[in-house]
């Protein structure tokens, strides 16, 4: 079941879905530059989380305003108070509660998704993090604040993304991960190549958050 989601006071909206059997930890995800919920790639990506049984929270980082401003797109900063607000949000208002949370952050959502994952642990309690491909690297000192286990996605073809995936992984601190997944490129548009990063999200999330729900 899928409903739309509204996160106040920034009148920004989001896509909620639940697996019909219930769950016991959501995934909440966070975009690359101008793209938002109905970015086709992490739908699906979402798509195969639900059917594993992970609630998922695909939303807008931006307004249509911000994004026609360029300097707004890699604001990593602003876009991860968001995704902070979006799980304050999701835990007054719907089943997820003190259910466990994760992250998932494409292009330059991936920093965005490890600023958050690392102010989280202050007071919020992420319980993993997902990155595919994309610029973790702008997230800069708080790498080093990530207590999440955290794994980074990359294709094979992309260079210039493997190289700062490289560089932000010696930094992380945490229970860490790096997969290259071989022959694809920077949108995993190969045949195949995004159902492999689905697969190993969903599997990283499981041993993660579902492990932790459960005791």
């Amino acid at each position: 079941m899928e409903t739309t989601l509204y996160i106040p006071p920034l009148g920004l909206a989001g896509q909620f879905g639940t697996p019909a059997a219930g769950f016991e930890a959501a995934v909440v995800f966070a975009h690359g530059t101008s793209s938002g919920r109905t970015s086709p790639r992490n739908v699906r990506v979402a798509a195969r989380l639900r059917e594993a049984g992970f609630a998922t929270l695909l939303m807008d980082l931006l307004t249509e305003e911000e994004k026609a401003d360029p300097a707004n797109q890699f604001d990593v900063h602003r876009q991860s108070e968001r995704l902070l607000l979006a799980v304050r949000h999701l835990r007054a208002t719907t089943a997820v509660e003190r259910k466990p949370i994760g992250f998932f952050g494409a292009g330059s959502g991936a920093a965005s998704a490890l600023i958050a994952a690392g102010r989280a642990a202050e007071h919020d309690g992420i319980g993993a993090v997902v990155c595919r491909g994309g610029r973790p690297d702008l997230a800069e000192e708080w790498l080093n604040a990530v207590a999440a286990p955290t794994l980074l996605v990359v294709g094979g073809k992309d260079a210039p993304a493997l190289d700062l995936n490289n560089d932000a992984f010696a930094r992380l601190h945490c229970t860490k991960a790096l997969e290259v997944v071989p022959g694809a490129g920077r949108l995993f548009e190969e045949t195949g190549k995004l159902d492999q990063v689905a697969d190993s999200a969903r599997s990283w999330f499981a041993t993660h958050l579902l492990k932790a729900a459960n005791g």
